[in-house]
């Protein structure tokens, strides 16, 4: 990647160098604590006075403090949106390779630090692209000051958005979502980051200006971002942008450089459209569920809605319909589509996936079974062409490109295949083959079964990565080559 534009933006991490190392101290005048008495009686005698004198200030500032409701005076709204997100904050530290200045073969490494947020009590985080890419080892302190360590699982480089997964024996506390849709001017925000490695450090300030338009180098464009003052520094990237109520309104991304009071953040809405398609990327079409749900502001606030139901779906078959509002998942609340890809995954066929619905002024309590994906049409793919694909329901190529509603994606490659020849990774989405589109694993057998294909003649691909297009041409492997 290219440097940051000059004068422009730059990422709320680590700077690309090693920090320096600051030390804060205090001094106390010795004449403030070597005063000389005379007398013990007049010790005694002051001792007293300060201990009545101090009895009396405290009662004061208790009786202050004390609201008309009895209630602690400084526990204000702010300090307990800032509380209870707390433990729902991690920070990250790692090493990465970088170039060494302007050299394109020497190269050294820096330490790099950023937050993220919990958004599954199982360990997975959501945090920006840029704080992890290329980290060796990604160190993480929970909120609760435990030390472990997360694997990246799943990455949209447009967004700068990704998914972690810490290692961690205990359930963790997951950040509470908030909506961006009623953002107001001068409304009081709140920032919790691992700022300059100074782990949970709170900021406040406001909200400035809404959809603004980011560049941060020539690869990285935001838009639509929160303009804030509340003080973003290195180490923000990936932590939480709070409201009043303590609910995330944003992810903070990056700062103005050379300026005083200009950060920006990423709209929570279009935050955890990203981490819905990217939750859903980690199920790896191990199960069929037949239902597209997603997210919908009905009065500025979050709704689950089911916008399809497949015929002779799971879904269909639990009593699903379009239209419903899925209120609970597993008994836990739910509000946005990537709490629905959440619960999918690890999730196997032997047990239901229990649902509570609301479907006019009823409450339904429904059960999916699940059932495995189509094995078979997979296992051809995978010894005439060399990889493994699931369905990618239209919810998740929502926006990916105008040409195409739906694909597959590739979820493992067979080493010296012809499509790790071709270049094919995991996570590519193959659009069409052949002249034909590949929307459901059906189409894909179909183009399998053409004589082209079939004579090991050479046909046209598409797929889409990280929401580009590419091409390529390939040919099945030989019938030899395609039994071992």
């Amino acid at each position: 990647m290219k440097g940051p534009i000059e004068g422009a933006i730059r990422f709320a991490t680590t700077p690309p160098s090693e920090p320096r190392r600051g030390r804060v101290r205090c001094s106390i005048s010795r004449k403030t604590v070597s005063m000389h008495f005379r007398n013990s009686r007049t010790i005694a005698a002051i001792l007293v006075v300060m201990f009545i004198g101090s009895t009396v200030t405290h009662s004061a500032i208790a009786q202050t403090n004390q609201g008309r409701d009895g209630q602690d005076a400084r526990m204000t709204p702010l300090v307990k949106a800032v509380k209870q997100c707390r433990l729902s904050v991690v920070n990250l530290r790692g090493k990465k390779t970088v170039p060494d200045g302007e050299s394109t073969t020497k190269t050294k490494q820096v330490n790099g630090m950023g937050t993220g947020v919990v958004i599954d009590s199982r360990g997975y985080v959501l945090t920006n692209y840029h704080v992890v890419q290329g980290v060796e080892n990604i160190e993480v302190a929970t909120g609760d000051r435990e030390q472990t360590t997360a694997r990246l699982l799943a990455h949209d480089p447009e967004t700068d958005l990704a998914i972690l997964k810490i290692e961690t024996a205990q359930p963790l506390p997951t950040i509470r979502l908030g909506t961006s849709s009623d953002l107001m001017l001068a409304e009081t925000v709140s920032a919790v980051g691992n700022a300059y490695g100074y782990e949970h450090t709170v900021t406040v300030g406001i909200i400035s200006q809404l959809g603004r338009t980011v560049q941060v180098n020539d690869e990285q464009i935001y838009r639509n971002l929160i303009q804030t003052d509340a003080a973003i520094n290195p180490g923000n990237s990936g932590g939480p942008l709070l409201n009043a109520y303590g609910e995330m309104i944003g992810i903070n991304v990056a700062v103005r450089i050379g300026a005083q009071g200009i950060a920006f953040a990423i709209p929570v809405n279009d935050a955890m459209e990203v981490a819905a398609r990217l939750m859903a990327k980690l199920t790896k079409g191990d199960v069929l569920h037949g239902l597209v749900a997603e997210t919908k502001f009905v009065n500025d606030l979050p709704e689950l809605k089911v916008k399809e139901v497949a015929p002779s779906s799971p879904a269909e078959k639990a009593g699903l319909k379009r239209g419903d509002q899925i209120i609970a998942i597993n008994n836990r609340p739910s509000t946005h589509a990537v709490h629905f890809q959440s619960a999918l995954v690890g999730k196997s066929t032997r047990e239901p996936i229990k649902l509570s619905i609301r479907r006019g002024e009823r409450t339904i309590d429904l059960a999916m079974k699940l059932k495995p994906s189509n094995s078979k049409v997979s296992t051809v793919g995978w010894s005439e062409l060399g990889f493994k694909v699931a369905n990618v329901p239209a919810s998740e190529m929502a926006g990916m490109h105008e040409n195409y509603v739906r694909g597959l994606r590739v979820t493992e490659v067979r080493r010296s295949s012809p499509a790790e020849e071709e270049g094919i990774l995991e996570g590519d989405i193959i659009v069409a083959m052949h002249g034909w589109k590949t929307e459901t694993i059906e189409n894909l057998a179909f183009v399998l079964g053409e004589d082209v294909v079939r004579n090991e003649k050479e046909f046209m691909f598409y797929i889409l990565r990280d929401r580009e297009p590419f091409w390529g041409q390939m040919r099945v492997a030989s019938r030899d080559v395609a039994r071992h």
